[in-house]
Formats: C-alpha cells, structure tokens, sequence
C-alpha cells in the first residue's frame, strides 16, 4: 500500500501562503458569500458592508427581492412581498381583459415577461441548489440579507439547506428568530420591551409591533446601522478625493441632510432652523459644503439654497457628478447631520470626529432612544448654532460594523467553519 504524503509544513520563513490543513486545525471553510437585497440602498449598504468586513468583499453576489412599482402598487407596500407581487399579477391579468376582453397573459418584451415576471426576484430553490451543489468543492455559503422584505427568502434558505448555509438577517425580523443563523439589529430595536416603550404602544397593537422576544446569544445588538466605512477606506477616500478637498479652507463643515420619515417628521420648519443655525456658525468655518439625500423634499432644499447659496463659504452639491460620500467623510473636520437619518449619523460617528445632529426633538419612538444613547456616550452633540465650529473634541468611533464581523467569525467558529480570505 502506497504511503499517503502530505504537505510539508511551511517553515516560518517562507512566503508561501498556509496550506489549509494546518491553519490551525481542520476546518470547513468559508469562502464566498451571497447578499438578499431589497433594492434600497441605505438597508444593501448594510448587507454589503458586512461582506466587506469579514473580508467577503470580492466574493459575494447580490440577489434582489424587488416590489412592484406604479399605481395601486404604491399602497400596498405594507403587505408581505410575496402577497404584493400576487395582488399585481392579478390585477395586471384583469387589466388585460378589460382592454382585449378576454383573460390574457401578461405581455413580453424580447422574449421576458413584463410586470410580476420582470421584477428581479431572489430565487430561493436556485440559491438552496447552488449551496447544496457547490458544497463539497466551495465550502458554505455565507447568506446576508437586510430588510423586512428579504426575511422570508432568508429564512427558506436557511431551512432548506441549513447544513450547506449560515444566515444572517440584519435589523429585527420581529418575530422566530431562530429562523436564522444570527441576527444583526440595533439596540433601539428593543425599545419597544422596555417599561417606557411599552406604554407608548396600545395593548391591541403590541403583539405586531414590539419584539417578540429579548435578544438570546445568536442576536447580536448594535448601537447604528452597519455600513462600509473603517479607517481602511477613510484612508483610501481621503488619498482618492485629496484634489478635490485639499485646497478647501479649513475647518471644513460637512452638512449631510435627509427628510422626515414616520418617525421624524419636519418640513420647512427645520429647513428654516437649520438654515438660521448655519448662518451663525458660518465665522467658525473655513468652508461648508452640504449635501442632500434623494428623500429631501424640495421644500426643505429650496430654503436650504436660498438662505445659503449665495454665500461665498457654502458650497450646495447638486448630487451631479461622482459620489463624494466617502470624500466628504474622509475630509470634513465636522459634520452636522439631521437627525431622521440612522445611517448617515452612524457613518459620520464611525469617524471619531464631532458630530452635530439637528432635529432630535422632533423624532419619536425608538429613534429618540437612539439619539439618547449617543448623547450619553459623548458621541454626538446637539445643533444649536451657538457652536464654535473650529473647536475639536472626539470619542471612540463607533465600530458597529467591526464589533458584528468579529461575532460571525466567533459563530462560524463555534459551528466549526472558518472565513477563508
């Protein structure tokens, strides 16, 4: 029988990479990774920050699980997605036979279906196969989904092939957490548990509403929203953007505004106390560029452009042109964010640099709860125009992004698997 030879060991040495089977123990292996979107991008920006985190950034695909759009479709968003995409094909089919008087098919164009059958659709079975078909050769696969409409294909996926998969559901799926493999989701989640939040809620409504249950050992709680923001890709932005942004006076004020949301309501109202509060500062700065995002109302950015545009220090980003996102966070030595937004103010706190946020005392709800904490770590300060912009002061950055990474790789380890970068 012939002797079976196995690798030498690399001496300490070599530049050659580590053979797998002696990488500490055997391992199964990680490799690559598959992200269940929602075609939003503040909840894919999460998904996809993760993946980039745990060193996945070039080995994941993106699926979508996409609404109809268009007419009747706009109000009924809070259906379950699978009940919504139903409702269109059948109102599309009666649609057809009003106009051609008879039950018709929907139409096609080169050959692919138009309404219900053109909207890009995660594909449970076809994702179940391709885990299953690929495991022995590839290893798991790494599922990450973000967002109340990718719950349901998350978790088919996860119970059709739990031995092929480990599933990550970001931000609270409310109910049957165990569905997934781990949970990712803000601590104001669980505000709804508390004494306080439940006094906020009608008894008739808390069953759909509140958490179903406090968090076990595979949720993990974090401060913000997870994104794609490190010191890694600071440094890379601010070498990227250094001609654009190095000649700009400093300190330079970043103001990133979003619009009123169920949560945060305000109108022209914040547009006329922002405006007013900028125009105080403006002696501290050496320049301000602001930036709207695609949910400011016009009304908001009419005033915003009005009382500031013409000012020799504003400069107001059209939205034309390249992102200047990460430029912004990589160069700003300050930033005032409004406060409807979770994402953006936990990007700018993952700077470590003073962050301002205006609007606090018209949010509600959970997101007040939010804005509590930062206050109470340091992290964030109130927008009230009586700052001095040029005075620096700082925190530990929010890691929110890290700290979850960190806990998959902790979890993957315990099931006996292992990212393979």
């Amino acid at each position: 029988m012939r002797r079976i030879q196995l690798p030498e060991p690399p001496s300490p040495t070599s530049r050659r990479g580590t053979p797998d089977i002696f990488e500490s123990g055997v391992h199964t292996f990680v490799r690559r990774a598959v992200v269940i979107g929602n075609g939003f991008a503040a909840s894919e920006n999460q998904s996809i920050g993760l993946v980039r985190a745990l060193g996945l950034a070039d080995k994941h695909v993106l699926h979508r699980v996409t609404r109809p759009k268009g007419g009747i479709n706009e109000w009924l968003q809070w259906l379950p997605v699978s009940l919504h995409k139903k409702i269109d094909y059948i109102v599309r089919m009666i649609q057809g036979y009003s106009q051609e008087k008879k039950l018709m098919p929907l139409p096609s164009e080169n050959g692919v279906s138009s309404g219900l059958l053109a909207v890009l659709e995660a594909d449970v079975k076809q994702i179940v196969s391709f885990a299953r078909e690929t495991y022995e050769k590839e290893g798991p696969l790494l599922v990450v989904a973000c967002g109340r409409d990718t719950i349901s294909t998350a978790s088919s996926i996860k119970r059709l092939a739990s031995e092929n998969v480990f599933v990550i559901q970001i931000q609270h799926p409310r109910s049957l957490l165990n569905r997934f493999d781990m949970v990712i989701t803000p601590k104001h989640d669980y505000y709804p548990l508390t004494p306080e939040g439940r006094k906020q809620v009608p008894r008739i409504l808390r069953s759909w509403i509140t958490p179903r249950d406090p968090p076990d050992s595979h949720v993990v709680l974090t401060m913000g929203a997870l994104h794609q923001v490190d010191f890694s890709s600071i440094r890379s932005a601010a070498a990227t953007w250094h001609e654009e942004f190095s000649h700009f006076p400093r300190p330079l004020l970043v103001v990133n505004i979003g619009g009123p949301t169920r949560n945060c309501r305000y109108g022209v109202d914040l547009a006329k106390q922002l405006a007013a509060s900028l125009l105080s500062v403006l002696a501290s700065c050496g320049s301000v560029r602001i930036l709207f995002s695609e949910r400011t109302p016009q009304k908001v950015s009419n005033i915003i452009v009005k009382e500031l545009g013409n000012n020799p220090k504003v400069c107001i980003c059209d939205g034309q042109g390249p992102d200047l996102h990460m430029g912004h966070l990589a160069w700003a030595d300050t930033f005032v964010v409004t406060a409807d937004s979770v994402s953006m103010i936990s990007e700018a706190c993952s700077t470590g640099k003073p962050v301002y946020v205006m609007g606090v005392e018209r949010c509600r709800w959970k997101f007040n709860e939010f804005h509590k904490s930062l206050r109470e770590m340091g992290v964030v300060r109130p927008f009230t125009g009586s700052e001095d912009i040029s005075e620096s002061w700082s925190y530990p950055p929010l890691a929110d992004t890290a700290d979850a990474a960190k806990k998959v790789h902790e979890a993957l380890a315990a099931r006996g698997w292992k990212l393979k970068v």
